[in-house]
């Protein structure tokens, strides 16, 4: 960070820099974007900012401030809707009082009558900016919408990036143009969502994958979010992110938002996909043991579902160690009396009609197979057929009358009582077993969006992961209903979703990539006819896209024929040897010519090796494939091409593409300007390809 005049303040972190400025007012951001000259003249560039005036406006412009307010002449969308503690509505007057600084981190201070408004602005060593807005306020009062630093997106930018999605089908990209007005979305299902997930990137004309000038951000709550896109008349844009608005249901004297997280990227998607990654492997996610490698995962549900019997959950986790698996995850349909999903959420206490002997007799045995034991919770929710909800059908968050969702009800988590039951109740079994991992699962959408519920939640696991800080936390809302750095906090993995359609997770994944790094994002071979889908897909597809993140197993092993047996161990057994660099590699999205293929590198961090993917997601257009431009490589180096799965070309490929008959050596320049020419691919196909710098 450099030093400050008494109105202009600046931060740098890699790549990226942040100019602020008062005139007496709440600070304003007048740069965000590429890193300036260090001897860059912020005064002269707070001058060169400001607009001309013409007919039809006020005499000033009114700032666009971190929190612009309505009442001190601003026209747009405001940061603040502030109201008394009876409700009437308040538009205060702030003015500028101080600022704190340290290494790397800055705080604005802006008072009104009875209210102090704090900026607080970090500069990560990941290359992220962190933002966050606090109100204190002498009196209760209460707030409609809090934004989080509001920040400046250029006016040369084009396109506004966002992810939707569905169950089954997350992070489906659209991209929307800016023009003058709103682009407002809204979270307000009680999850960060898989129907508007709290990411926006907002790119200059051109940009690529592989190319051009992006911003991004990233608001760090698991609850309901709100995410706001202006340009005003006069030209201006702000985007602003908060809770989903009118979420703060009770009056206070404290609010804060969660963190919003700001990168910039001059390399196109895959600079933000690399700041993001990273950012959330080495500085959100807090690893029970880092050193540890990321163990293949085996979970039962899509093999039993509810039929809990240990002699068959015995038989399958002995194929499942001999694939390779390393972790053994038993789920739902071993607590109080549940046979189907209308029964005995709450009551997490073992099933003695299906475990006898408790779950001690099935640990042992995954112990003795060299596996650890994984157990799967909903502790959120409540069946009303259960215990807990018969003796506390008070804690329930919301009417008595509301629509139900997959035959439950919420649990109100503010309330500290439900927060302690929880608490005694899987603390007790952790305790009791010997259980290195949780799948904590959140199965229906909330009644009322309430922060306090997101809160109540994050302290809870905030609680649980002091008292066992060995156990891993996996996130799972329906698939990926609730994945965000506020949850990866306290969490190590998230489910991204409920299908195992290997074709949908190929998508699926590769959109996720632009935030998401591997070491967190779980991908399961399903089976072979899936259930989400009813398609019928090869083991090789299957093994071949769960080996492109954390990869596990989540079917019927006993299905499996002696074919699909080695393929599965055979990738399960590279992924294995190759795990330590490929948690840690970038993931690298490839702008393929042909755009019914999907594809993308792991670059190691010290550009030593690479694992190219690529996956012909459906019938192509084009008689023959076209070149696959690569990128990130070192232009001078020289690199070893292998094709793994050379068996997996079909009969109709009668060329002489050098990939099928052995390695290729290439520089980085060649690979990246002309590319890498891959054999004909059936739909379905998945090529995989080791690269080594030489």
């Amino acid at each position: 960070m450099t030093g400050n005049t008494a109105q202009h303040w600046r931060l740098d972190c890699a790549g990226q820099s942040l100019v602020l400025t008062s005139s007496g007012g709440v600070p304003e951001a007048i740069y965000w974007g590429p890193a300036l000259p260090q001897e860059e003249d912020l005064e002269a560039l707070v001058a060169a900012s400001r607009s001309d005036l013409t007919g039809g406006m006020l005499d000033a412009l009114p700032p666009l401030s971190l929190c612009p307010v309505q009442g001190n002449d601003w026209q747009g969308q405001p940061g603040l809707v502030l109201r008394s503690a009876e409700g009437e509505l308040r538009q205060p007057r702030f003015a500028f009082r101080e600022s704190r600084q340290s290494a790397g981190r800055l705080e604005l201070i802006s008072t009104a009558a009875g209210l102090t408004l704090t900026h607080v602005i970090e500069a990560k060593e990941t290359g992220v900016f962190v933002l966050r807005t606090r109100l204190e306020s002498l009196a209760p009062v209460r707030v409609d919408w809090l934004a989080a630093p509001v920040l400046p997106v250029p006016q040369s930018a084009d396109q506004i990036l966002d992810p939707a999605g569905k169950w089954i089908g997350e992070f489906r990209m659209q991209s929307t143009p800016w023009t003058t007005g709103i682009r407002q979305r809204e979270a307000r299902t009680g999850r960060s969502g898989q129907e508007h997930p709290p990411y926006a990137l907002f790119t200059e004309p051109g940009c690529r994958n592989t190319s051009g000038e992006v911003r991004a951000l990233h608001y760090a709550w698991p609850g309901g979010h709100r995410f706001v896109a202006e340009e005003l008349y006069d030209g201006r844009r702000q985007v602003q992110f908060g809770h989903a608005s009118n979420s703060e249901r009770e009056a206070g004297t404290c609010f804060e938002t969660a963190d919003l997280i700001a990168a910039v990227s001059t390399s196109g998607l895959n600079g933000i996909a690399t700041l993001f990654q990273r950012d959330i492997h080495g500085r959100v996610v807090t690893w029970p043991d880092p050193a540890r490698p990321r163990p293949v995962h085996y979970n039962c549900w899509e093999a039993i579902y509810f039929d809990h019997e240990l002699s068959a959950l015995t038989e399958i986790a002995a194929k499942a160690a001999a694939i390779g698996a390393e972790r053994f995850v038993l789920d739902d349909g071993w607590f109080g009396r549940r046979d189907d999903d209308t029964t005995s959420l709450g009551d997490w206490t073992v099933d003695r009609r299906k475990w006898p002997d408790g779950l001690t007799p099935l640990i042992e045995a995954v112990h003795k197979l060299g596996m650890t034991f994984g157990l799967w919770f909903e502790p959120e929710m409540v069946s009303e057929d259960s215990d807990l909800y018969r003796a506390h059908p008070d804690w329930i968050l919301g009417p008595a009358d509301q629509t139900r969702g997959r035959n439950q009800l919420v649990l109100n988590m503010a309330l500290e009582p439900v927060r302690d039951h929880l608490f005694g109740a899987v603390s007790a079994l952790l305790s009791t077993y010997a259980i290195d991992y949780i799948k904590w699962d959140h199965n229906r959408l909330l009644p009322v969006v309430d922060a306090a519920q997101a809160r109540g939640t994050l302290a809870l696991l905030a609680r649980l992961r002091a008292a066992h800080p060995q156990v891993e936390i996996e996130s799972c809302a329906s698939g990926g209903g609730r994945i965000d750095a506020g949850i990866l906090t306290h969490t190590q993995r998230v489910w991204l979703s409920d299908s195992n359609d290997a074709l949908e997770r190929l998508r699926i994944q590769h959109d996720a990539a632009l935030f998401l790094p591997a070491s967190v994002t779980g991908s399961h071979v399903g089976p072979r006819h899936c259930h989400t889908s009813g398609r019928v897909l090869s083991m090789s597809l299957r093994a071949r896209v769960a080996a492109q993140r954390h990869m596990g197993f989540e079917m019927d092993l006993r299905e499996l024929d002696p074919e699909e047996t080695a393929i599965l161990t055979a990738v399960t057994g590279w992924w294995k040897a190759n795990r330590d660099w490929l948690m840690h590699a970038d993931i690298l999205r490839l702008d393929a010519a042909d755009p019914s293929v999907t594809a993308e590198m792991q670059l190691a961090r010290d550009g030593s090796r690479f694992v190219l993917s690529s996956g012909q997601a459906a019938a192509s257009a084009q008689a023959l494939p076209r070149p696959l431009k690569l990128t990130g490589l070192d232009p001078a180096a020289r690199y070893r091409l292998v094709l793994l799965n050379p068996e997996d070309v079909p009969p109709q490929s009668r060329g002489a593409c050098a990939l099928k008959s052995g390695p290729v050596t290439l520089s980085g320049t060649a690979l990246m300007q002309q590319g890498i020419m891959l054999p004909v691919a059936w739909p379905g196909t998945v090529f995989t390809v080791e690269g080594t710098r030489l």
